[in-house]
This record gives C-alpha cells, structure tokens and sequence, in this order.
C-alpha cells in the first residue's frame, strides 16, 4: 500500500511504497520522512500535511507556558515513536499559530486526529500514555471502518 506524506522539512508531498517506510526520503530536499518523532509545525505546514498525507494526522495544540502541554510532551514522543508510520504526529504552538482559533480549540493541550484532511476526532486535556496509546487506537481503528463502508 503506497502512503502519501509530506516532508517534515519542506512540506513537499511524497509517495512511500512498500518497502521500508523508516528509510524513505524526500524526493525534493532528501530528508528524512520519518524520524518516530513528533514534528514542529506552523499553519502553513499543517495546511501542507493535512491536504497530502493519506495517513492519520494527529496534531498536538499547545504553548510553552502551559504546565500540562509539557507534562504530555514526553508522552507524545513516546507515542509518536510508537505509531509513526501509521500515524504523522505534529506539534503546533497555539501562542504562534491561527488554526488552533480556527478550529475552534478552547483550552491546551488538545489533540486533533484528522484522515485525510478531515477531523474525526479531538480530546483536550492531559493524557497517560496509556490513555493516549488506547484514544489513538479506537479513533484509528473507527476511521479505518468508517472508509470501508
């Protein structure tokens, strides 16, 4: 099953095949385009991500001064470093940034899982890693039966 992702570094989108999804790199700048890490996005980029990845998107809304977005970073990465390639995992500062607004995202941290391009599901508030690892499951597994039917 080909993906189609964009590039961590330039935004490009790119095709993946079948073979090993960890080494590819991107047609346009050679980056890597998975890393199991969460990437730090603007408006701009997650615009870029959402319009070309056929995989689930999730988006981490937070601000640096924001006591439990800090607390979860860990735990984002972790998962990040778990789900990546089934899942792009992105961070975007809500302080520097107007999709947060635009989504209508009230309080931080909040999490926003899209499929291609379309939100299919949000939790706002600090989450265990276990507690993320299950929401991100569930959301996952619904999306998948939702684009069969």
């Amino acid at each position: 099953m080909t993906l189609l992702t964009a590039c961590p570094s330039c935004s490009t989108g790119n095709r993946v095949g079948d073979g090993e999804p960890q080494a590819a790199k991107c047609g346009r700048c050679g980056a890597k385009l998975f890393t199991g890490a969460p990437i730090n996005v603007d408006d701009a980029a997650l615009a870029a991500h959402l319009k070309v990845s056929s995989m689930p998107v999730l988006v981490d809304i937070w601000a640096p001064w924001c006591g439990p977005c800090r607390m979860m970073a860990p735990t984002f990465a972790a998962a990040a470093s778990k789900f990546e390639p089934r899942v792009r995992f992105l961070k975007l500062n809500a302080d520097q940034n107007e999709t947060p607004a635009k989504l209508g995202v009230r309080g931080i941290p909040t999490l926003i899982l899209f499929h291609e391009g379309r939100e299919i599901d949000r939790q706002a508030g600090l989450m265990s890693a276990d507690q993320l690892n299950a929401w991100l499951n569930r959301a996952h597994a619904r999306s998948l039966a939702e684009n069969q039917s």
